[in-house]
């Protein structure tokens, strides 16, 4: 038993502009599955498929009350490559950010809603993920996040020590989950948080049971009678158990 990790939620004002934002940051697609929500996914893509975690964009009351410890780290290939990505997000209505990053060769950019991302410079382990190099969380203690996710997930753990931990889908492609050891960990607070899904043959009500005794909790975060399970991991980030297909 395990689970896959096939997108990342974000909490908007505005699903649809939102979306069309990251459609057009990360060369991918845009569509609704109905009223309030936005799927962001590469074109052509059969969702779900460990090449890609996508992006599921969800319009909420009020946002800005909704505060998760991730985002994401964009790739580039050269120092050219990056300073045209930044140019082109900046066109798109992205802002410069300083989260206290001080100087840095990447660059921190919030989204026009505000959530804060990095635009990477080239990194050799980063050049075959896609547009999303990756998922990071920050977190206090990442050996104990590792250990977490690592059994949550089917996701091979790259790397670990005190400071970071980095894992991968056991098939060697799309984006990383990195945990960030972070000072104060409410620093750089955004609207995001991660959706898993357990494999087609995999019982949901199952799977849950096998997280809680990990070490997760159950999280209402207002979601109601929903078709899936929300729960938070043990450092408190919330996350979303789906129904398999």
């Amino acid at each position: 038993m395990a689970l896959r990790l096939v997108q990342v939620n974000f909490k908007a004002r505005d699903d649809s502009a939102l979306g069309r934002f990251w459609a057009e940051a990360l060369g991918w697609g845009a569509s609704s599955e109905g009223p309030g929500v936005t799927n962001v996914e590469p074109l052509g893509f059969d969702w779900p498929d460990p090449t890609a975690v996508c992006i599921d964009v969800v319009t909420v009351p009020d946002p800005e009350t909704v505060k998760y410890r991730a985002h994401l780290d964009l790739a580039t290939a050269s120092a050219a490559h990056q300073a045209e990505l930044v140019a082109r997000l900046l066109e798109l209505g992205a802002t410069p950010a300083d989260v206290g990053q001080g100087d840095v060769p990447w660059k921190v950019l919030a989204d026009p809603e505000g959530n804060v991302f990095c635009v990477l410079e080239p990194r050799p382990i980063y050049l075959d993920t896609g547009p999303i190099a990756t998922v990071v969380v920050n977190c206090s203690d990442p050996l104990a996040m590792a250990r977490f996710w690592g059994e949550a997930t089917d996701w091979t753990l790259h790397e670990v020590n005190d400071d970071h931990a980095r894992l991968r889908s056991a098939k060697g492609v799309g984006p990383y989950l990195e945990f960030l050891r972070t000072s104060g960990v409410e620093t750089v607070w955004n609207r995001v948080h991660l959706d898993l899904m357990p494999y087609p043959d995999d019982d949901q009500a199952a799977e849950v049971a096998r997280l809680r005794a990990l070490g997760a909790t159950d999280a209402d975060v207002g979601q109601g009678d929903v078709p899936w399970v929300c729960l938070a991991d043990p450092e408190g980030n919330e996350f979303c158990v789906l129904a398999p297909r």
